[in-house]
């Protein structure tokens, strides 16, 4: 089956100041992938990610979404960013609006989805990750693991093509890790295409079918979990494995 390309990247650079972060990146992201991208801290990888959406602009290269560059001019930026479902380390829920509201907020002003078919759609999607109970509540009421699963579901509502996910169990306490992680699970069973930055090694090599390992800002190697966990090829991977796994 051929597949279809939803993301190609081709030879991105970022540079904060003096430091190039990113440079030279290219990779193409297909329907259906679960591209997970693993790393030291500082090699580039959330900004690769932020980069996918123009949370972080650029400095050169290409981002073809759905057949558009994003680095073109008259890019339409808020409509794609639509449909690349965001989820950060810390949450970002807005604390003086109860879940329901946070999760239909979007869909409502954005896509002008009328108030009752939002608040079904996110009732449904709660019930999905255990927390439709929780609806009326506000996000301080909630755990790290329970907040994180509602910014799922608030990405989501917004109905994407594509999940990003910038380690979304760093900031979580260890036995809440589980929780969000067998969430993202069932999106990639489901076949929702996901590019996911972890530190979770396990969950790369369960639930990817392709991993990109970065370095200094380079796809240093790139290939199946088995290739990337099994049998790596740079002494740079070797090493950086003996101490996360």
């Amino acid at each position: 089956m051929e597949s279809i390309d939803i993301i190609k990247v081709k030879d991105l650079y970022k540079r904060f100041e003096s430091v190039d972060v990113l440079r030279g990146v290219s990779v193409d992201i297909h329907k259906g992938d679960v591209l997970c991208v693993i790393g030291a801290s500082g090699s580039g990888k959330s900004t690769f990610l932020r980069c996918l959406n123009l949370l972080e602009k650029p400095d050169s290269g290409n981002i073809i979404f759905e057949n558009e560059n994003l680095m073109g001019k008259n890019v339409n930026l808020n409509l794609h960013r639509q449909k690349m479902g965001m989820v950060f380390q810390q949450f970002n829920l807005f604390p003086h609006l109860s879940i329901l509201r946070n999760l239909t907020i979007s869909p409502m002003m954005l896509k002008g989805v009328p108030k009752e078919e939002a608040e079904a759609k996110a009732m449904k999607l709660l019930e999905r990750v255990g927390l439709a109970e929780r609806a009326n509540d506000y996000p301080d009421m909630l755990s790290g693991g329970q907040k994180q699963r509602v910014a799922i579901v608030r990405a989501l509502c917004m109905e994407p093509t594509v999940m990003l996910f910038d380690e979304p169990t760093s900031a979580l306490d260890p036995e809440m890790v589980g929780e969000v992680l067998d969430v993202m699970k069932e999106l990639a069973e489901e076949g929702m295409t996901m590019i996911v930055v972890t530190h979770e090694m396990n969950f790369a090599r369960e639930v990817a079918n392709r991993v990109i390992f970065l370095d200094n800002g380079v796809i240093a190697e790139e290939g199946t979990p088995s290739e990337i966990f099994d049998n790596p090829k740079s002494e740079r991977l070797k090493s950086f494995l003996s101490k996360v796994l």
